[in-house]
């Protein structure tokens, strides 16, 4: 009997492993690219060797402690060990920080972690000194592909890079235009579908209700209110490590000067939404406000807040500019999910974050954000709805949540700290919007260059 050559059964004896593991992949991965190997194993990355029964470690901030509960009580027999941190608020860059000094130790990391940027994938899904990525590749396998298409159209871009897929997004904040519904028809306004309609129903107002307004424009998340939804190409990532810098172009010129407009008039103000000085100034005077979707919950529904009664708060899917076929909004936050590409216990990791994504124990009942999943927020929607609290229907909020420009990426780097550094102080110090707009590109160019990025 003739042999097989050695380079023949070495290659057999791989194909057949590869096949051994593929056929496995949802029961172990033990044996299918350890941790540190220099071939990925079968979802895509390398793996540690698997123990089915340890206990998984989740990092949650405070907001999110609900939905680890709500995975214990339904997966009792699923270990968790459930560590709350700040979830990289504020720009606090915790979690990048943190993942760094574990891959320097060698070890600590957690298996499951929330963060409530939605730029962290830029990062976590590239390697790091050399060292793995921290994140898993979700979309070779690990989170099955039905799941991940049951995701609203465009709410996993965040996540993507490099054309892979490394989170899942908890909840969206699509921004829509949230308007007091019987002062509206009390003053005689109608609605404004334009942003047009929208600066000229500011300067009918400053003439004839004076101190009452249409927005704000004080918060850091200013530019992804009003300049995301007019496609300023500001933060155009186009590449793991591109970006596309036109702040001098027509759409962020024309969203800059209305703006200008309406905050000179005082229609606009440049406040902050979460200070004394807003609800001093304009409790019972907020006629309309473009913003994130859960603005509903933290100042309009607030009894802290705004405290709007019940059948007064409308809502109204993202303005229009003149002349283009259909509108388009900007995001505000919106939490994500990471799995650890370290995690040894990669089947409990991927079970608890699709349920809390997808489950409705979690996303429909107890969730306060407007859920990523759409079956989930189909049913958050009519859960809302129910409760007699709106003045209007809620489908604008769905109709938002699929219209988020594309254009506006999501890179290493928090263009809310730029604007809030480099334009609020100007801004509140009477400068034109218009006029500082080359402040704001030198800024975005200068922190782009120094995260690693080639500017255009």
């Amino acid at each position: 009997m003739v042999g097989i050559p050695t380079g023949v059964r070495s290659r057999r004896r791989a194909s057949t492993v590869a096949a051994m593991c593929a056929a496995t992949a949802l029961l172990t991965l033990a044996g299918c690219g350890g941790e540190g190997s220099s071939t990925n194993g079968v979802y895509g990355f390398p793996q540690a060797k698997q123990e089915a029964s340890s206990t998984i470690t989740v990092w949650v901030d405070a907001d999110r402690q609900a939905a680890a509960k709500a995975f214990q009580k339904a997966n009792p027999d699923t270990k968790i060990k459930v560590v709350t941190y700040d979830g990289s608020a504020n720009g606090s860059n915790s979690f990048r920080t943190k993942m760094q000094l574990f891959d320097r130790a060698g070890s600590g990391w957690p298996d499951v972690v929330f963060s409530s940027q939605n730029n962290d994938a830029a990062w976590a899904g590239q390697k790091n000194g050399g060292k793995q990525a921290f994140a898993a590749v979700l979309d070779k396998g690990l989170v099955p592909k039905e799941t991940l298409s049951n995701f609203t159209k465009g709410s996993l871009d965040p996540c993507t890079a490099d054309g892979r897929v490394y989170c899942l997004r908890n909840d969206l904040a699509q921004a829509v235009l949230w308007y007091n519904k019987p002062l509206l028809e009390k003053f005689g306004y109608a609605l404004p579908t334009t942003w047009e309609e929208y600066q000229a129903l500011g300067e009918k107002v400053a003439k004839e209700h004076p101190g009452y307004i249409i927005g704000t424009a004080g918060d850091a998340w200013t530019p992804e209110v009003y300049l995301w939804a007019s496609k300023c190409q500001a933060n155009d990532v186009t590449g793991p490590k591109s970006v596309v810098v036109k702040t001098d172009s027509a759409e962020c010129k024309r969203a800059a000067s209305m703006l200008d407009t309406l905050r000179h008039n005082g229609t606009v103000p440049v406040v902050s939404v979460f200070t004394p000085e807003f609800l001093k100034k304009y409790s019972g005077k907020v006629l309309m406000m473009p913003g994130p979707a859960w603005y509903a919950g933290a100042i309009f529904r607030n009894p802290e807040s705004l405290d709007v009664p019940p059948g007064q708060l409308g809502v109204a899917a993202p303005l229009t500019w003149k002349g283009e076929s259909e509108a388009v909004t900007g995001n505000v936050g919106g939490g994500t999910w990471f799995i650890s590409s370290h995690s040894k216990n990669l089947k409990a990791a991927q079970k608890f974050v699709r349920f809390v994504t997808t489950a409705d124990d979690y996303q429909v009942d107890a969730a306060p954000g407007y859920p990523a999943y759409a079956p989930a927020a189909q049913k958050w929607i009519a859960k809302q709805e129910a409760s007699k609290y709106y003045a209007t229907s809620l489908q604008p909020v769905v109709t938002a949540a699929s219209r988020v420009w594309a254009g506006w990426g999501y890179p290493t780097f928090s263009q809310e700290a730029i604007w809030a550094k480099t334009m609020t102080p100007g801004v509140t110090g009477g400068k034109s919007i218009v006029d500082l707009l080359p402040t704001w590109q030198t800024a975005i160019e200068n922190q782009a260059k120094v995260n690693g990025y080639a500017v255009k």
